[in-house]
């Protein structure tokens, strides 16, 4: 009779201890990854808490704004005065002409100004020392005071931002807070209301701001760019009217 031999069960054989350790590490690995993404939901889902509360909050102060103007208005026409608007704060200032026969000073600060080419629209906070520099490079630009409707449309449809140098597309959030959240500036409504308002962080949103690439508006330019908008044509300060080239442009 055979001698008989007995096969070892897998509970029997012993696991060497490195693939017990790469086990372990492993496990742990997994428990951080599971950790680390309920922690990025959390602080996801607290950041969309305080990024809709701030729009709420924006457009309150939007609606308070509008209401104040026209109550002010009535009173001045009760009056028999007339309502006069406080002084814009910033101006959309819009590239008509190109570089021929152009000085070296004017050139200097198209290049300030990021105008650099034909259609390429900025905006630039309301000084004293930007009023000389857009008196100085009027032949070649339009500008005016954008309206909250023309600021949101210019961000939300042409908007690129600049990081590291390169025009990224504002597809969501992420890109503007990692760029400007230093600045507590962390979504879309934060820069629209950062550029309508003026707000102390004006230069840094600028700055992030990609100059706006326009169209030419629709149905052309009204007469010769040579002539000022006063005198029925292109260049030059256009005040409130900007807002329908905005629109002719976008």
């Amino acid at each position: 009779m055979a001698p008989s031999t007995t096969v070892p069960s897998v509970t029997d054989i012993e696991v060497p201890e490195t693939i017990l350790k790469k086990r372990k590490q492993n496990e742990k690995a997994r428990e951080e990854r599971l950790a680390s993404a309920a922690a990025a939901r959390k602080a996801a889902k607290a950041k969309r808490k305080v990024i809709f509360k701030r729009a709420e909050k924006y457009v309150k102060e939007y609606l308070t704004a509008e209401k104040e103007e026209i109550r002010l208005k009535r009173v001045a026409r009760a009056a028999g005065n007339f309502y006069v608007p406080a002084q814009a704060k910033v101006y959309f200032v819009v590239r008509i002409r190109g570089i021929n026969e152009i000085a070296p000073k004017p050139r200097k600060i198209l290049q300030l100004l990021r105008l650099l080419q034909i259609n390429n629209g900025v905006f630039v906070k309301v000084t004293r020392a930007t009023e000389q520099m857009l008196r100085l490079i009027e032949p070649y630009i339009t500008y005016g005071e954008p309206n909250l409707k023309s600021v949101r449309e210019l961000i939300y449809k042409r908007g690129y931002g600049k990081v590291n140098k390169q025009r990224i597309p504002l597809a969501n959030n992420s890109v503007i807070e990692e760029t400007l959240g230093k600045y507590d500036i962390l979504s879309i409504e934060d820069l629209v209301h950062e550029i309508f308002t003026a707000g102390p962080n004006f230069k840094q949103v600028s700055n992030f701001l990609w100059p706006f690439k326009l169209s030419n508006p629709t149905g052309g330019w009204r007469t010769r760019k040579f002539k000022h908008f006063i005198g029925g044509g292109d260049f030059g300060n256009r005040e409130t009217n900007i807002n329908k080239l905005i629109r002719q442009m976008n």
